[in-house]
């Protein structure tokens, strides 16, 4: 059974990730949790995470929509994320990659999930990639 959703985020919460961590194709999951842009309520979110260096990338693909996630636009208002891996739950500052950044992120995130090169070629829209510091 492939978790999505809602669903995804209850039995990844209840089981520390046993269950929903790894999803289609071996791709590992992490749930971001932002506080809503509009109504200030917490929102959880399971995407597909990649480390690099040691620190988490998430991609705002939207599967190539002309427009951002809202998950997106409510971490770039308020940077201030929480994130579990598994069972390790952490505060974040959530970024979008630098210029100078975003080209070694970007193929090593197409490396594990090559749907992303085929989303950036359905939208002018540069599709951004998020570095999740962790806050001490």
């Amino acid at each position: 059974m492939t978790l999505f959703g809602n669903d995804h985020v209850r039995r990844y919460q209840d089981t520390d990730g046993a269950e929903g961590y790894i999803w289609r194709n071996d791709t590992t999951i992490l749930l971001l949790t932002t506080t809503g842009r509009k109504s200030g309520e917490k929102r959880t979110t399971p995407l597909i995470y990649r480390d690099y260096e040691g620190t988490p990338l998430i991609v705002a693909s939207k599967g190539g929509a002309d427009d951002h996630p809202d998950w997106y636009l409510n971490l770039l208002e308020n940077p201030e994320v929480e994130v579990q891996i598994k069972a390790d739950v952490f505060k974040a500052r959530a970024r979008t990659a630098t210029a100078e950044e975003r080209p070694a992120l970007w193929e090593h995130m197409v490396q594990v999930w090559p749907d992303y090169a085929n989303y950036q070629a359905k939208t002018d829209r540069e599709i951004p990639i998020v570095v999740l510091d962790r806050e001490s």
